[in-house]
């Protein structure tokens, strides 16, 4: 077992501190017939054609939020990667860089709800690597992954499938994770309890994979809804018009937002889907979302003829131009 309560740099050097270390708490947690910590690749096989694979990184600043971790946030935001994409998630890589000094106990809980995620999504991490650096040279822990997944639908998914007249969706409010992080920091004198939306969106893209009429989906990470909307208009070349009253916003995401002068359409989101649809089958795609519990879920615009850029209308009736995120607003969210 593990004796020692934090980091040190013979933890990542490759002998008994690093193998109690994996063994003793990586393992413990991830334990899966197909991990094998004593060979240096995992050997997957499985029938499928089509195999999807994503990579993530993950420096979110403080490491434990409300409602989440960077260990749950590492495993939802690659298999949310992956479901977007129409796949189901099977396996994931892990690999931990851990700061010298770092406390074992910290380390533990977040491993050990990378674990409980990556079992209610039922994925599999099957290999990873550990690696320790000096003390005031990282930022306490970050981690890497790749995901990969199976699509069984030859259903085509992607930014060049929208088309003219196409309606916008959002399975729930946006903004949350990005000012919940915000908060768990401690800045401005703030503090609150807003939880991140952090979450597995495995169900809801499933849900839309059998309209005909789908022809998008993304995770609104970091650059928010507004990003999307924007990658969505230069990629078709078409306007993306956004309604802002049907945006979903809570009201303490909006508060803080109005505070220090931040746009939650630029938060990032964990927990939520973009998808765009067809018109006429838009609004059996928002009862689809509403019946898995996305109360908040709406339509929120459309795709139009017009310049490649993205226009809000706002709740006075009047019009803006959404611009381009330049600026990280929140660094290290995710």
């Amino acid at each position: 077992m593990i004796q020692d309560t934090h980091i040190s740099l013979a933890h990542g050097n490759g002998g008994r501190l690093m193998r109690e270390l994996i063994e003793d708490l990586f393992a413990k947690y991830l334990q899966h017939p197909q991990l094998d910590i004593q060979t240096d690749a995992a050997v997957l096989s499985w029938n499928a054609d089509n195999i999807v694979m994503t990579t993530d990184g993950f420096t979110v600043q403080p490491l434990e939020f409300p409602n989440s971790n960077i260990g749950a946030l590492a495993v939802h935001g690659t298999c949310n990667d992956l479901a977007v994409s129409g796949a189901t998630p099977r396996y994931l890589t892990l690999n931990v860089f851990i700061e010298e000094g770092f406390e074992i106990a910290q380390l533990d809980r977040i491993i050990q709800s990378l674990a409980q995620a990556a079992q209610e999504v039922n994925v599999a991490v099957v290999a990873g690597d550990t690696k320790v650096v000096q003390r005031g040279q990282g930022g306490g822990l970050y981690l890497a992954t790749t995901g990969v997944g199976v699509k069984e639908t030859s259903q085509a998914l992607g930014l060049q499938q929208i088309q003219q007249g196409d309606v916008i969706l959002v399975s729930g409010a946006v903004g949350n994770h990005g000012i919940a992080v915000m908060l768990a920091r401690e800045q401005f004198g703030l503090r609150g309890d807003l939880a991140s939306d952090a979450a597995n969106v495995l169900p809801l893209t499933q849900g839309l994979l059998n309209l005909s009429g789908l022809r998008f989906m993304r995770d609104p990470t970091r650059g928010g809804l507004a990003t999307v909307a924007h990658e969505m208009a230069q990629a078709t070349g078409h306007c993306i018009r956004l309604q802002q009253p049907q945006i979903p916003i809570e009201d303490p995401v909006q508060a803080v937002c109005d505070m220090l002068g931040y746009d939650p359409l630029y938060l990032a989101c964990e927990g939520r889907v973009v998808a765009v649809v067809a018109a006429d089958q838009a609004q059996q795609a928002l009862q689809i979302w509403r019946d898995l519990g996305q109360q908040d879920a709406q339509i929120i615009g459309r795709v139009e003829a017009g310049k490649p850029r993205v226009i809000l209308e706002t709740e006075l009736g009047g019009e803006r131009l959404l611009d381009e995120l330049e600026d990280d607003p929140l660094p290290r969210i995710c």
